[in-house]
């Protein structure tokens, strides 16, 4: 009896302690913005807590350690059931589950379970001590080997504890079932009954106190992710991966009160918060992570970290402030440190490129793009303070539309083509109002002479298929992607509210363009201003019209092609299929895949604004791009950006190798790839008709965009 009543106060304790610190946890994501994420899509999200929770999809991409991580996780969801017996064990002999307690296949799989988990966690310790990858630096380590001592703790007294029980006879499995406890069992023959109860009795209570000081540790500590996973990827955006979260600004209703993005830890959102208290530490955001393999301060694992030890440093005093009165809450927020530079260096905030390998790494869904851009709204929109060198991109995007700062009437100066070729007759949309497709050019094939003479050959594949297309000239702005990823949410507003009115009035449905960037701006978060397009990316509208016989590449390129992957393609909206088809169509052309492709693509350098900003510090970007496309011995390196387009033409030029690699966009290789006849239709003039008028009526082109993963969908590995 007084075994009984210890055990009950043991465990009461322990549940009000953890109840306790549970409160507490609830209440900071209290104190945090909100953040509508009521789940609207239910099948969808079942889908993900089964793939990504229960499957662990993301961490089986690492095959070692995703493997070592399944089966200490599905132990502990399989040993739930070993947990209920060990408890129940002190309050009745011979304890057994209802129902499936005496189901031998049950014990076997325990009994599989206990081994798989103690197998894991000498692999987790290999990995951590003789294998000691990058991707641990900065978290807790130690912590994090405590934690795994007690898992082991835990299944080595659970495993003698049945041991016992067989040699009493409690048992409550066919023995047959459980070879391995059955085997230490042995271990006790000759042993007296009075012996074996007592370490039975040892064993259950060590289990017990280990599994409820546990429980109450893992509130406290980084494993407090076991608890939050679950509920961090149930909140999941359901927005296009691509898209941020949109501000709406009203000049008109603002007042000096108004804060911009997150200046202290109480302007997170409750989800960002989530966020903190759910990172794992894994580091295989920061494994991924274009900035940090290249020398630069950023570290995406160590950014969740900070703002969560912030939180739970600012936290307690907060809660007790809220539970007083709202205005000693107001009066505590006006105590707290800047997130920026206090918590977190300004130099961090600007490193970002918004590639999203951070996102796509994380095993629970962390966001990290999404805070990093709230910080530097903050400090563009509240503080002004920004890398100098952003100022006249930004001026320029105010003033201009596009942060080159170049007329608008320069807009359509890349039709007249280089010296040696004739202009292209391309129809404004009002001359051409029932275009099928809309080209939107972009600052970059608008201003760049590299990216001018791309829009000038994708123009004329156009011509050559008998496409209707019409480009807007001098109404086209901006999109405005360069200003929200840079923070200047407000003039993003405005450059996104002229352009949707724009394309309104002229009755346009839908959009061609060659800039990823831009194909991810129009498609997924034009509509959050109501702004709602069919948008194709030319590497997938091209390769429609290669399938559908309208381009016939059939001139031999001998050479070897590799395909760089844009993120906003490729990571952010799954786009990666089109151009690589095209390639395979041309004729004695080979293909040559980079280590680092798909999903698992390396950042160029040039996202999240930071084409107009300077890299510092450690190795560029473009030129870890570069290195990697040379080791692929490839003659010609395809991209499908304009961003890209430059980057990796300058990181070709800077290392001297282009007599050994050129850099060109998938459409000039496809051009190229075309043997041109008189009949080929080039003098057409971009309404479908040809000037002699021998194409057909041009077809509909359905959207291929493949938007939706592929099963054979590339990876990056760890």
């Amino acid at each position: 009896m007084l075994e009984k009543i210890a055990m009950t106060t043991v465990i009461l304790v322990s549940i009000a302690l953890f109840a306790k610190r549970s409160r507490d946890l609830v209440g900071f994501l209290g104190l945090g913005r909100p953040d509508d994420r009521k789940p609207r899509s239910v099948g969808p999200k079942l889908k993900e807590q089964l793939v990504v929770v229960l499957g662990q999809r993301k961490l089986l991409q690492w095959t070692l350690p995703g493997a070592m991580h399944f089966f200490i996780f599905w132990g502990f969801i399989i040993l739930f059931t070993t947990i209920v017996e060990a408890f129940g064990a002190v309050y009745q002999d011979g304890f057994h589950l209802p129902l499936i307690g005496r189901w031998g296949p049950l014990g076997a799989i325990q009994d599989f379970f206990i081994i798989a988990v103690l197998v894991g966690i000498g692999t987790a310790f290999y990995i951590r001590r003789v294998q000691q990858p990058g991707r641990f630096k900065g978290s807790h380590t130690k912590e994090a080997e405590y934690i795994l001592y007690a898992i082991g703790a835990i299944m080595l007294t659970i495993l003698l504890s049945r041991s016992a029980q067989i040699a009493l006879g409690h048992f409550p499995y066919d023995t047959a079932w459980t070879p391995v406890s059955n085997a230490i069992a042995q271990l006790f023959d000759g042993m007296s009954r009075e012996t074996v109860d007592a370490i039975d009795t040892v064993f259950i209570w060590w289990h017990s106190l280990i599994i409820l000081a546990f429980l109450v540790y893992l509130t406290y500590s980084k494993h407090l992710h076991i608890i939050t996973s679950g509920f961090n990827v149930l909140f999941t955006s359901e927005r296009p991966k691509g898209a941020l979260s949109p501000m709406h600004i009203d000049v008109e209703e603002m007042s000096e009160d108004d804060t911009f993005g997150a200046s202290v830890i109480t302007d997170l959102t409750w989800k960002q918060m989530l966020d903190g208290m759910t990172c794992t530490e894994c580091g295989r955001c920061q494994s991924q992570c274009p900035a940090w393999n290249t020398g630069k301060p950023l570290n995406p694992k160590l950014v969740i970290m900070d703002l969560r030890d912030q939180l739970f440093e600012q936290g307690p005093r907060l809660l007790d402030a809220k539970r007083a009165s709202e205005a000693e809450l107001q009066a505590a927020v006006g105590t707290l440190p800047p997130l920026n530079p206090q918590v977190l260096e300004d130099e961090v905030i600007w490193d970002c490129t918004t590639c999203g390998a951070c996102v796509q790494a994380c095993p629970v869904n962390i966001e990290h793009i999404d805070v990093i851009v709230d910080m530097r709204r903050n400090l563009v929109m509240g503080e002004s303070r920004f890398p100098r060198e952003m100022q006249g991109a930004l001026q320029n995007l105010e003033t201009t539309g596009n942060p080159w700062g170049q007329p608008p009437q320069a807009r359509e100066e890349w039709m007249r083509g280089t010296s040696k070729q004739e202009s292209l007759e391309i129809p404004h949309i009002s001359d051409n109002p029932d275009a099928d497709v809309l080209l939107w050019v972009g600052c970059a094939g608008a201003f760049d002479d590299r990216n001018k003479r791309v829009m000038y050959d994708l123009g004329k594949l156009l011509q050559m298929a008998n496409v209707n297309f019409a480009v807007l000239g001098g109404e086209e702005s901006c999109t405005g992607d360069p200003a929200r990823r840079m923070g200047a949410e407000y003039i993003y507003q405005m450059l996104a509210e002229q352009n949707i009115e724009v394309l309104r009035g002229h009755g346009v449905k839908k959009i061609l363009t060659a800039c990823p960037h831009c194909f991810n701006t129009l498609f997924n978060e034009y509509p959050q201003f109501g702004g709602m397009f069919e948008v194709l990316h030319h590497t997938e509208y091209l390769n429609e019209l290669v399938k559908e016989g309208r381009l016939k590449p059939n001139k031999d390129m001998p050479g070897t092609i590799t395909y760089h992957d844009p993120c906003y393609n490729a990571r952010h909206n799954d786009v990666w299929k089109g151009a690589r088809e095209i390639i395979e169509t041309i004729p004695t052309a080979s293909y040559k895949e980079m280590h680092r492709h798909g999903h698992g693509t390396f950042c160029c350098g040039a996202g999240g604004g930071r084409m107009w900003m300077e890299e510092r510090m450690g190795k560029k970007m473009n030129m870890e791009r570069t290195d990697e496309a040379l080791a692929s011995a490839s003659d010609t390196l395809a991209v499908g950006c304009p961003y890209c387009n430059i980057m990796l033409s300058d990181g070709v030029d800077e290392r001297h190798a282009s007599k050994d690699m050129v850099v060109r966009d998938v459409a000039q290789i496809l051009l190229e790839s075309i043997e041109l006849r008189p009949d080929s239709g080039t003098d057409g003039n971009g309404n479908g008709q040809s000037s002699n008028g021998d194409f057909p009526a041009a077809k509909e082109i359905e959207d291929s965009s493949g938007r939706a993963a592929g099963p054979d969908d590339p990876q990056t590995t760890g």
